[in-house]
């Protein structure tokens, strides 16, 4: 966290130690790649409630994510509203009818089209909440002196990561939404200047008939994302 006037490096001895034997090692990282295997973009929702506690709970987890220089870039706002909802989803639909019209470009929309995604955009007003992050590109002092923030897309797309992984802990579904551009959003939340909204994570439950595109099972495997040196 940013402060200001002359801060000087003080180590602590590290608070928590969790070294596991390797083959506890392994086994934890391969029941955690399981249980991440079972997460899914969705984009039908029920309308039921989610306790309010339980989205505080993971946005804190986001909240405990590493930042350039400790900043913590980011901000969230969780929107449970109905009357906002419904303004965010109006808004969003119709920068997605100005991009689906030709301004995403033939390559985008093409690659778009295995997704399934279109311009009517319900997962907005029918999921129980919205989160939306936003990244602080600069900070102010409380005597309004700004400071600058560091690798702020690096950390709040860690941040995010967190967030879409607690989540999921919890046993709910999201959707990374990223309307684009999304500056209506500043003044519907209340977000100053410095702010940029990045994403809208719809977040609840599943419906029964929700389903999932096909593509989004193909991932690539283990030699096409790592080269080991050794």
């Amino acid at each position: 966290m940013y402060a200001k006037g002359t801060v000087h490096y003080q180590p602590l001895p590290l608070p928590d130690r969790v070294r596991l034997p390797d083959e506890a090692a392994l086994a934890a990282a391969q029941a955690f790649r399981a249980q991440m295997a079972r997460r899914h973009s969705v984009r039908d929702f029920l309308p039921d409630p989610v306790p309010e506690s339980v989205l505080t709970e993971c946005i804190a987890a986001a909240g405990l994510a590493p930042s350039g220089a400790n900043h913590q870039p980011w901000h969230f706002a969780l929107i449970g509203d109905p009357a906002m909802k419904a303004r965010i989803r109006a808004a969003a639909e119709e920068e997605e009818r100005v991009f689906y019209s030709g301004g995403g470009g033939d390559e985008w929309l093409s690659a778009l089209e295995p997704i399934g995604t279109g311009v009517e955009k319900p997962h907005l007003t029918t999921a129980p909440w919205l989160i939306v992050v936003f990244a602080q590109r600069w900070g102010h002092t409380d005597e309004g002196t700004r400071y600058k923030n560091y690798y702020v897309p690096e950390s709040v797309g860690i941040a995010t990561g967190f967030l879409v992984t607690a989540l999921h802990q919890a046993g709910l579904v999201c959707l990374t939404h990223t309307p684009n551009p999304m500056k209506f959003l500043n003044g519907l939340c209340g977000r100053p200047e410095s702010e940029k909204p990045v994403m809208i994570l719809p977040v609840g439950h599943a419906a029964p008939e929700a389903t999932v595109p096909a593509v989004a099972k193909r991932k690539k495997p283990l030699e096409q994302i790592l080269t080991v040196f050794r």
